[in-house]
C-alpha cells in the first residue's frame, strides 16, 4: 500500500509540478504528516524531490526527473489496455496515436506486466454501440475535437430539427455516450450539450475559448444527465406482464427504469407481475408499451390505456383490410 503510494506521489508531482503538501494528502487520502514522512522516504532513496516554504513553494521534483513504469502493478497494467477504445479514438483521429502509445506503454512495462497486459488485449473487447446501430456520421468531429484540445472556438451551422441555426460555439469538452458524440462548450455565457452528427459546418475561429477555471467535464455531464432525466415530462403507469416476459419491459424501456418501479403484489395472480413505472416522453409511450407484446396489460392510468388499445386497433385494421394483391 505505502509503496503504491509513493509511485502515486511521485507520479502526480510529475504530471503537475508543484503541489503542496495538503493538496498531495487531498489526492491521495492521507494525512499532510504522512505526505512529508513520504517525501523524506523518497529522498533518502535517492529521488530529486524538495519542498519550498512561502506562499508560492511546495513539494516538487527536479526539472527534467521522470519516473518509470516500473511501479505500475498487474491490475493497473491490464485496466491501461482495457480502457482503450478503438472506434471512438479513430473517429477523433487518433486510432495510430493510440496504438503507438500503447506499445510504448508496452515496450516499458516489465516482462511479467508486458504478458498480462498482452493477454487481456487478446481475450477482451469493447464495443461501446448497441445492438443493430450503426455508428452516427460525425462528419466534423475531427474540427470539433481540434477546437476542443487547441482552446479555440469554432463557428457552426447546426441542424436543430426544424431549422439550421448559426452559433458561435467555445468548446469545453466532446463527451461519447451509447454511441454518440456530444460536444459541451460556452454559448452566451451559458455551458450547453450540442450532439455532434447534428453539426452540418464547422470553421475553427482564432478566439481563444473561456474556459471557466472551475469546469470539470465529468462533473458537469454527470450533473446535466441526471437534470435532462429528471426534468423531461413522464407518466406513471401501471401494467401487468407475464413473470416470464418481464425482459421485454427491460428491452424497450431499460434496466434502470424496470429496476426503479415499484412493484405491486397480487396474490391471486401468480406467474404475473404488477409494476408501477414512470416512463418519460408520454407521447411515445403508448407506442412502446404496445411494442412489449400481447403478454402485457396496461392498467393505469385509462388515458393510456385507451391510447394502447385505439393503436391496437388502427394496426389490425390495416392488416384486416390488406388484399392479397396489396400483400405483393
Amino acid at each position: 500500500m505505502r509503496a503504491s503510494r509513493l509511485v502515486n506521489l511521485l507520479l502526480l508531482l510529475q504530471s503537475r509540478g508543484g503541489m503542496t503538501a495538503a493538496q498531495l494528502a487531498d489526492e491521495l487520502e492521507v494525512s499532510v504528516r504522512t505526505i512529508h514522512r513520504d517525501v523524506e522516504e523518497l529522498s533518502a532513496a535517492g529521488v530529486p524531490i524538495f519542498a519550498e516554504r512561502g506562499p508560492l513553494g511546495g513539494i516538487r521534483l527536479v526539472d527534467g526527473y521522470r519516473t518509470r513504469l516500473t511501479g505500475m502493478t498487474a491490475d493497473e497494467a491490464e485496466a491501461l489496455f482495457l480502457s482503450g477504445l478503438p472506434g471512438p479514438a479513430a473517429q477523433l483521429g487518433l486510432g495510430t496515436v493510440v496504438a503507438a502509445a500503447q506499445l510504448k506503454v508496452m515496450a516499458a512495462l516489465p516482462p511479467e506486466l508486458r504478458s498480462r497486459a498482452s493477454r487481456l488485449v487478446q481475450r477482451f473487447h469493447l464495443d461501446a454501440a448497441g445492438w443493430f446501430k450503426a455508428n452516427e456520421e460525425v462528419p466534423h468531429l475531427a474540427t470539433l475535437s481540434t477546437a476542443v484540445w487547441e482552446g479555440r472556438t469554432v463557428a457552426v451551422e447546426y441542424d436543430r430539427g426544424d431549422d439550421v441555426v448559426v452559433r458561435t460555439l467555445g468548446p469545453l469538452g466532446l463527451v461519447l455516450k451509447g454511441g454518440v458524440w456530444y460536444v459541451v462548450a460556452t454559448v452566451d455565457g451559458q455551458v450547453r450539450t450540442y450532439r455532434a452528427s447534428r453539426v452540418v459546418s464547422a470553421t475553427l475561429l482564432e478566439e481563444v475559448v473561456d474556459r471557466p477555471d472551475d469546469f470539470d467535464l465529468a462533473s458537469f455531464w454527470i450533473e446535466s444527465t441526471a437534470a435532462y432525466e429528471r426534468e423531461q415530462p413522464s407518466s406513471l403507469v401501471e401494467v401487468r406482464i407475464r413473470e416470464d416476459q418481464g425482459w421485454r419491459l427491460n428491452q424497450v424501456f431499460g434496466t434502470g427504469t424496470v429496476a426503479a418501479a415499484e412493484r405491486i403484489e397480487e396474490p391471486g395472480r401468480p406467474g404475473t407481475i404488477r409494476l408501477r413505472l414512470r416512463l418519460g416522453f408520454p407521447e411515445e409511450v403508448p407506442g412502446l408499451l404496445l411494442a412489449c407484446g400481447h403478454d402485457l396489460e396496461v392498467l393505469e392510468p385509462p388515458e393510456i390505456r385507451d391510447r394502447v388499445v385505439m393503436l391496437a386497433n388502427r394496426i389490425a385494421d390495416r392488416y384486416r383490410d390488406v388484399t392479397p394483391d396489396a400483400r405483393r
